[in-house]
């Protein structure tokens, strides 16, 4: 029992996956919902050992190790994993449930490390299981997103080795240690190869590349895991770096306006992680323990809402098959229940009181107020103009209202609703009694959401948001079009690297393979008639013929003759 109860998340779920991936049906569910939900248990049991370490090939690795931050990461991320599962409870695709599971098991892998090597080890394992939730939708434009997808993220995980092996060099220690913007190459490399997995522009490109191309299920994972694990590493390593700030109020912006231009419901949730991911960078870097707090707390929160958010939009694209605002539209008669689960989501992340979005979004934008930086404040209340405008009213409006488009809208599986149901009540449990999720966050500042100034504060900011944009909404509707992103430059770059790069290995391989052929060619034409090489032939010199060149009767006895002659003399002389 003792063994059960210290093993660490990463490595129960991992069991998990081996386990689906030879379990059908719905007992390959229930397991996918239960053993996070196990997980969770024997994480939080009393007593427990939370404390892993190894020493291989003379590196002392620390598999898992547990603390304030990476505590309150870990239980977010399983209990999102159990509720991500009941929500693909209906799906039959044992790779899907599978990877799914892997997927979590890297973020909690990274979550628990307590070396920069384990840590590597499950950052790469959440690359490659997560870029099968893109190919799984085995589309060709999946399949293509899904290839530059990891082709990034193994680029990304690249430079975080390169930094690892530089810091590793450099003091001989692969421990977890707070870095300062003084410590030279091997701190930035790293920095990099984290901000990639956080979508920092212009690093971000990957997100809503792949996300709307993900399966309905496993963008709900996706969604979760990779740039929270990432945030939850920027936390741990870069606190306080005042790059970050400014970084991350560029990020908020930028997530909302293309978000705007989005005309894919997916592709504008994906720009909206970016956005309130920004709100978290930008605490990370102000470094105080309020922001830090703040942080923490606010992608606890998003975590959940924008869970919620790619399942109503799954929902959606489950039941009609459309995921663009141009073709879709008049859903509310046919979907009541989506829209109200997904209007609990809009809200939360939209910081409407009484939603948990309005608990957390606020303690970043109070910290920045704290640390004297004006203008972030009004960066990222600009954010929650474009947030509220986007996800809270554009959405609602042009897929669910407006002229009916003529649709088939199938039945959704009860799971579904159920997942969403959850959700939805966590996001109302948690903006009604803040204090819940007050008490695990790792700095235990002290914070209080309901101020008659902050209410006023809000509910300003969301009445004048919601007549501009309906003055505006002849304007904000979806339009069929695509607003290019920085992917742009290598997508238009990639057939000039192939040209210039690939293009001469290819050739260079082309020709040795031309070689190998010609070569093969001739020493089969030499072996075909060894006669020749003795001018034996019989007939003409280019010509073999078995039955004309073939030795005589009395030649073969003789040579029978002279073989037997010898061994007889061979054993005579011995």
């Amino acid at each position: 029992m003792s063994a059960i109860v210290d093993l660490p998340p990463a490595l129960w779920l991992v069991l998990t996956a081996a386990v689906l991936s030879v379990v059908k049906g719905r007992a390959g569910g229930i397991v996918a919902v239960a053993a996070p939900l196990a997980a969770l248990g024997l994480l939080l049991w009393p007593g427990a050992d939370r404390h892993l370490a190894l020493e291989v090939g003379g590196l002392d690795l620390i598999l898992f190790q547990t603390g304030p931050v990476n505590l309150l990461f870990g239980i977010i991320f399983l209990l999102i994993s159990s509720i991500g599962a009941l929500y693909a409870f209906h799906v039959q695709d044992r790779g899907q449930r599978t990877m799914a599971m892997l997927y979590a098991a890297g973020a909690l892998g990274v979550t628990f490390a307590g070396d920069l090597f384990t840590l590597l080890v499950f950052w790469e394992v959440m690359a490659v299981s997560s870029s099968w939730l893109v190919f799984a939708r085995k589309e060709a434009a999946s399949l293509r997103a899904g290839f530059r997808y990891l082709m990034v993220h193994l680029a990304g995980g690249s430079v975080l080795m390169a930094g690892i092996l530089l810091h590793y060099h450099a003091t001989g220690s692969l421990a977890l240690t707070r870095f300062t913007p003084g410590d030279g190459l091997a701190a930035w490399l790293i920095l990099i190869g984290v901000c990639l997995n956080a979508a920092l522009p212009p690093l971000h490109a990957w997100l809503p590349d792949a996300y709307p191309r993900a399966t309905v299920t496993g963008a709900v994972f996706m969604s979760a895991l990779t740039t929270k694990s990432a945030v939850y590493v920027l936390m741990v390593l870069f606190p306080g770096w005042q790059l970050l700030v400014y970084m991350g109020v560029l990020m908020t912006l930028y997530g909302v306006v293309y978000a705007v231009l989005a005309n894919d419901i997916r592709r504008i949730l994906a720009y909206h992680i970016i956005s309130q991911v920004g709100y978290m960078v930008t605490g990370v870097g102000i470094g105080t323990e309020l922001s830090l707090d703040g942080t923490a707390a606010h992608a606890y929160s998003h975590i959940l809402y924008k869970a919620l958010l790619f399942m109503g939009a799954g929902a959606v694209i489950q039941a009609t098959g459309a995921s663009k605002l141009s073709e879709l539209g008049g859903l509310s008669r046919k979907m009541r229940p989506v829209l109200w689960l997904f209007m609990i989501g809009a809200f939360s992340i939209s910081g409407f009181p009484l939603f948990n979005g309005f608990i957390s979004k606020s303690m970043v934008v109070s910290a920045a107020g704290d640390a004297h930086y004006p203008v972030v404040m009004l960066g990222l209340f600009l954010a929650s103009v474009g947030t509220f405008l986007s996800i809270g009213l554009k959405i609602p409006l042009f897929a669910f209202g407006g002229k009916e488009a003529r649709l088939e809208v199938a039945r959704l599986p009860g799971n579904m609703y159920l997942a969403m149901g959850t959700v939805a009540g966590l996001c109302i449990l948690y903006g009604i009694a803040p204090g819940l999720l007050y008490s695990i966050l790792p700095y235990k500042s002290s914070y209080h959401p309901y101020t008659a100034y902050h209410l006023v504060e809000s509910i300003q900011l969301l009445t004048f948001t919601f007549i501009g944009f309906w003055i505006l909404r002849g304007k904000l509707a979806g339009k069929p079009y695509i607003a290019l992103d920085t992917d742009w430059f290598y997508r238009r770059g990639a057939p000039v690297a192939d040209r210039l790069l690939v293009g001469p290995v290819f050739g260079l391989f082309e020709a040795a393979a031309r070689m190998r052929t010609a070569c093969a060619k001739r020493v089969a034409a030499a072996f075909a008639n060894p006669y020749r090489w003795f001018r034996m032939n019989r007939g003409p010199a280019d010509i073999f013929s078995p039955d004309r060149e073939r030795p005589s009767f009395s030649t073969s006895v003789l040579w029978l003759v002279l073989v037997f002659i010898g061994l007889a003399a061979f054993a005579f002389i011995r």
